[in-house]
């Protein structure tokens, strides 16, 4: 297909979000808006460069490396231990884990709780106080566009549902969920690269790889002129 770049006026800040393993969806309502209006634009110089775009039905959009495969990585192993765990305390105090992970919320404050009910899971993931739960979880959880923050109280967004149809396929399995109580790693969608000195991709990095997908396809474009 022919690809007109300069529609794309949003390019360097969508690819810059996705490359990093963030979301976007309709919180970010400009960027969101152009990825729906040229999705199959975007998709196509994106499938160039080696990554997948995927849209999903419920509202939000992500990048799957192709060379990632299956590979699970530290932080989803996190970010999925941890939705497993919220899963399993909304159910037992009563609450409906679905209407809190899907636009509801959970105040900063409950987190000692949680963390004092889970600790051995916690231990496993390397997240044994506080502050490294909102260090580890928590803020990844806001960068990649799973929640949003604000004054102490985190809201779930759209993408949560990455990791809980997961959770809540393995909840229908008593044995099963007990058996994640000693081990890891629970089965996670793929994010991108969580190597500790890149939680998100160096500008460099970027920038070099988003001017090989344009210059790509400006060349593409001139052999059909």
């Amino acid at each position: 297909m022919i690809i007109d770049l300069k529609e794309m006026t949003l390019l360097a800040a969508i690819f810059r979000e996705l490359l990093k393993g963030g979301h976007i969806s309709r919180r970010d309502a400009e960027l969101y808006a152009q990825l729906n209006t040229l999705q199959d634009a975007y998709r196509a110089l994106f499938k160039a460069q080696g990554f997948e775009l995927v849209c999903d039905s419920r509202g939000f959009y992500y990048f799957v490396p192709e060379q990632m495969g299956a590979q699970v990585n530290k932080t989803a192993q996190r970010l999925a231990l941890f939705t497993f765990i919220l899963v399993e305390h909304l159910a037992d105090q009563g609450r409906d884990p679905l209407s809190v992970l899907d636009g509801g919320s959970l105040g900063r404050d409950e987190l000692p709780g949680l963390l004092d009910k889970y600790s051995d899971l916690f231990v496993q993931a390397e997240v044994a106080s506080q502050d490294e739960l909102e260090e580890k979880i928590m803020r990844r959880l806001t960068q990649l566009g799973f929640a949003s923050e604000e004054q102490g109280v985190y809201r779930f967004l759209a993408p949560m549902h990455r990791f809980l149809d997961v959770c809540l396929a393995v909840q229908q399995d008593r044995d099963l969920a007990a058996s994640l109580h000693s081990h890891l790693p629970l089965p996670t969608p793929a994010l991108g690269d969580d190597s500790e000195s890149a939680s998100a991709a160096e500008d460099d990095d970027e920038e070099q790889q988003l001017a090989r997908a344009i210059a790509a396809e400006r060349a593409a474009q001139e052999d059909l002129q």
